[in-house]
């Protein structure tokens, strides 16, 4: 099934679809050292980016008509700063707002489904108006804004269609905000997603059923003490539980159950098998450099190596400092390497990345791991291929 990537940055997400089956038909970004990131993996024949088609440019400058026909999936991150917890809470009237290309796109290839993913700073309540805005016009992306409306204006006019007696929807369209340590990934980070399917392929989607839980990491630590012993950390080497799960460890003990998912993925799991580049300078490893300089302040004091990794940031006014280091065993801080910033996106080890450290952990900053990406990608593929079958069935019948 062919695919169009949208807003790809380091590729995380792009990868991901890869990994579900989707070959990229087109792969857009505008940001140069992305995008040399794509090709430097190329030049090394990187499996994961192989043979992409990548297009550096401005996504609003893109001519989405010239791919043809035949797109069954449109993926992308739209940039996130517009609505980013960190950022300037502009949202609309940010010129970094792309939603209405992502729209654009889905209007003008009328793919079978499409998967967008934006910060969980989406979901607030000070942009409820413009987050119905988004996915009023991703169920009607047909009902494109007219010359000189205003997007309120124009929102009103998809709720009147939305209300009236007009059918269903061109898509159904699902949203939801996804925590990607339930899903595998070594770090605590909430994204929104939107998934939409054309109504006339009679899809039947929900979200991937969760993977990893935090509950079978505490059990792992506080009560059968597997975590210690997979890691060989003695007793003496331990930290006690800390008071903030102290009640939710009682629970478990007072009523044990069988979990059918794993435990959560820790930084500890992502940093395994890779040399302190503190100590080994020259150790081989692309992109596993040390970085000087880090130190604690208030709200930024690194992430536990037992736990998921705090949300990696972009950065964009200097790498802020406690999501993007790591409180070591003996409680000094250090900045994650990129090598490091990349098992927590779980970018593939093959992977290479182009730029500073500055500039590549921005690109890690902005990525959508691959792991979560994969989940989303591989249940979306599932579904369109089970409505391919159903609706050949219909059509023998």
């Amino acid at each position: 099934m062919r695919s169009v990537e949208l807003f790809a940055g380091a590729g995380g997400l792009a990868i991901g679809m890869a990994n579900a089956g989707f070959q990229h038909a087109a792969v857009v970004e505008w940001d140069h050292d992305a995008c040399e990131t794509f090709r430097e993996n190329q030049r090394h024949h990187a499996h994961s980016v192989e043979g992409w088609p990548v297009h550096e440019v401005d996504a609003r400058g893109f001519n989405f008509r010239a791919l043809n026909a035949d797109i069954a999936v449109v993926s992308g991150g739209p940039p996130c700063q517009p609505f980013s917890m960190g950022g300037k809470h502009q949202a609309q009237r940010d010129d970094r707002n792309m939603f209405p290309e992502a729209v654009r796109a889905v209007r003008e290839l009328m793919p079978k489904a499409f998967i967008f993913e934006n910060v969980k700073g989406l979901t607030r309540e000070s942009f409820a108006s413009y987050f119905s805005y988004i996915h009023l016009q991703l169920q009607y992306p047909e009902l494109s804004r007219h010359k000189g409306e205003n997007w309120i204006q124009h929102r009103a006019r998809l709720e009147q269609h939305h209300s009236g007696n007009h059918g269903a929807p061109t898509y159904n369209v699902l949203f939801d905000v996804l925590n990607a340590a339930n899903y595998g990934v070594p770090q605590k980070r909430e994204r929104v997603f939107f998934v939409g399917f054309r109504s006339d392929i009679g899809a039947h989607w929900s979200f991937p059923e969760k993977t990893h839980s935090e509950d079978a990491l505490l059990i792992s630590k506080w009560i059968d003490g597997t975590y210690w012993d997979e890691h060989k950390i003695g007793r003496k080497q331990r930290t006690d539980a800390p008071q903030r799960v102290a009640q939710r460890i009682n629970r478990i003990r007072a009523n044990p159950s069988f979990l059918e998912v794993t435990r959560w993925r820790t930084t500890r799991d992502a940093l395994l098998n890779l040399p302190d580049p503190e100590v080994h300078h020259d150790n081989g490893i692309a992109n596993h450099v040390f970085t000087p300089g880090a130190r604690t302040y208030v709200g930024h004091t690194g992430s536990l190596l037992d736990e998921p990794a705090k949300t990696l940031k972009a950065g964009y006014h200097g790498v802020p400092g406690g999501e993007n280091m790591f409180i070591k065993d003996d409680g000094s801080v250090r900045y994650f390497t990129v090598r490091e910033a990349a098992r927590l996106q779980t970018f593939p080890d093959e992977y290479e990345f182009h730029g500073s450290w500055s500039q590549t952990m921005r690109q890690l900053g902005n990525a959508v791991p691959v792991r979560l990406a994969e989940v989303v990608a591989n249940s979306v593929a599932a579904s369109l291929a089970a409505a391919c079958d159903n609706n050949n069935a219909k059509y023998i019948a």
